[in-house]
């Protein structure tokens, strides 16, 4: 085991992914084990819901964030069954599920107008705005409204109007928001994506795991496009999935199972890094067999 020498400060990047932000549990408790931890945090989707318990109280992350997901259901984020999304899609026209249920976790579990300046790490939300279909990210002001925008994907969840601007899921442009990292200031990367970077959903069988299904698809792409490009400037260490483990990511039955495997591939890749300057220390479509790391 080699200590890392990630240069201050060190930002913690986490992805979105659905129920699949459970692995981001168990890679969150693998990091504390080797001593890293964040000096700024920057989020999108489910990894901005995550990204803010951590900012709020750090210390104590890894022991609220399992307590949290281990009670989280799918009745609870995406509320109603196959009629009650015909009813809301008829109406809305839009989406298939109220973000009340979202609304109601994000309340319970970080109160009801707590702020980003409540935090005790800085936080960057990152959402994607309608009109000009670029990422738009909120450090400041009250946290509900930019969380519940940075989840909203489309088809899913309704968009988000906050401060004049019409707000969709921050995945559609930033689903692990490195840049947004960078722009705040951090010299080092830790990256944990749960858009299958090692994880493969099990094949869509409705049509909101359609939609789940496609967004996912993209976000891994992205994060394939701009990882190299944020490790020529600084180091990232981009923290694999687990063995793959067929799942919908809007299955929570197996969010302990998730967490557990996360950290095991986590505490893998870990121990074997030694960190020598900007560069890619793992990376998106890297999967662990047997703990090695092999290319999809």
């Amino acid at each position: 085991m080699t200590e890392l020498n990630l240069p201050r400060p060190i930002g913690f990047v986490l992805g979105g992914g659905g129920s699949l932000g459970a692995m981001q549990v168990g890679m969150l408790r693998a990091l504390d084990e080797r001593g890293v931890h964040p000096d700024l945090v920057t989020g999108t989707s489910v990894g901005s819901l995550n990204g803010a318990f951590l900012a709020l109280e750090p210390a104590d992350a890894t022991r609220r964030l399992p307590e949290i997901w281990v009670h989280m259901t799918r009745q609870e984020a995406f509320p109603g069954g196959v009629f009650s999304q015909v009813r809301t899609l008829r109406h809305a026209k839009t989406h298939l599920f109220p973000n009340t249920g979202l609304a109601a976790i994000v309340r319970e579990h970080l109160g009801e107008h707590t702020t980003f300046e409540d935090l005790k790490l800085p936080l960057g939300v990152v959402t994607t705005d309608v009109d000009t279909a670029e990422p738009r990210l909120f450090r400041s002001g009250e946290l509900l409204a930019p969380l519940l925008a940075s989840a909203a994907i489309p088809g899913i969840y309704p968009p988000v109007e906050h401060h004049g601007h019409l707000l969709y899921d921050g995945g559609l442009v930033a689903n692990v928001p490195m840049r947004q990292a960078l722009a705040m200031g951090a010299k080092s990367l830790v990256v944990l994506d749960c858009a299958f970077p090692g994880q493969i959903p099990s094949p869509p069988r409705t049509i909101a795991e359609v939609l789940m299904y496609t967004a996912m698809i993209s976000m891994r792409n992205q994060a394939v496009l701009e990882a190299p490009l944020a490790a020529a400037e600084v180091p990232v260490v981009y923290l694999p999935g687990p063995v793959p483990m067929r799942l919908s990511p809007l299955d929570f039955r197996h969010t302990g199972e998730l967490a557990e495997r996360a950290y095991g591939a986590a505490r893998v890749h870990l121990d074997s890094l030694d960190v020598d300057g900007p560069g890619l220390y793992g990376g998106p479509g890297v999967k662990v067999v047997s703990g090695t790391e092999n290319e999809w």
